[in-house]
């Protein structure tokens, strides 16, 4: 049985941002508060949390230690540093799939730059932690516009996770940005359970709650 203040649990939050040059880079609209509310979950039940941010406009959770960073790689990094010392990974960021193949030293100019842009895939980080997961609880998010079910059922076997929690993007009141949600937690045992509208503070909690009864 696990003591509530020995459970360190990591958390990944908000974007990623992907730079073409110095002043222009590709990004999605996840504003973290999903990633923040459950750290403030899980702070309330005494476990130890390390947040791994990209960059968002809401306050540092009291008691949690914040690890900000930029792109995918940096949050890679900073999160492959903390993984084998977690009882409990959620991966809530919306990292970038993508980034320009090229990050441009200064300025590219709208009179001369080409209107073709090169991509290179950005690593899987899920999947590169998942790759050495031993003890740990690991949650993954997946939103979703098409096929929940399946393309969340299909991401919990091959990210090796124990629970994804997915969402519908084209629900109202769902989705980046919004501060409600519907979820749906899908289990490696074949279980599914739906979650809200509710606001994601409320979502968190209960996701939280959830997590601690798996490690009990």
């Amino acid at each position: 049985m696990s003591n509530a203040s020995s459970i360190r649990c990591l958390i990944t939050a908000g974007p990623t941002r992907e730079f073409l040059d110095p002043v222009r880079f590709l990004s999605n609209p996840s504003t973290g508060k999903m990633g923040y509310a459950l750290a403030e979950a899980a702070l309330r039940l005494g476990w130890n949390v390390d947040l791994v941010s990209g960059p968002v406009s809401l306050p540092e959770p009291d008691g949690a230690i914040l690890y900000p960073v930029v792109s995918a790689e940096e949050m890679y990094h900073q999160a492959d540093a903390l993984f084998d010392a977690c009882d409990i990974c959620i991966m809530t960021a919306a990292v970038s799939d993508f980034r320009p193949a090229r990050c441009l030293p200064q300025k590219e100019k709208k009179s001369t730059a080409s209107l073709t842009l090169e991509l290179e895939p950005t690593r899987d980080i899920l999947a590169a932690l998942t790759e050495r997961k031993l003890d740990q609880t690991v949650v993954g998010f997946a939103a979703e516009t098409e096929n929940l079910e399946a393309n969340a059922r299909a991401k919990l076997t091959a990210k090796n996770c124990d629970l994804i929690v997915a969402n519908d993007l084209t629900q109202p009141g769902a989705g980046f940005a919004a501060d409600t949600n519907t979820v749906t937690l899908f289990t490696a045992d074949g279980s599914h359970e739906t979650l809200g509208p509710a606001l994601k503070t409320a979502l968190a909690t209960q996701i939280i709650d959830r997590l601690a009864k798996i490690r009990a």
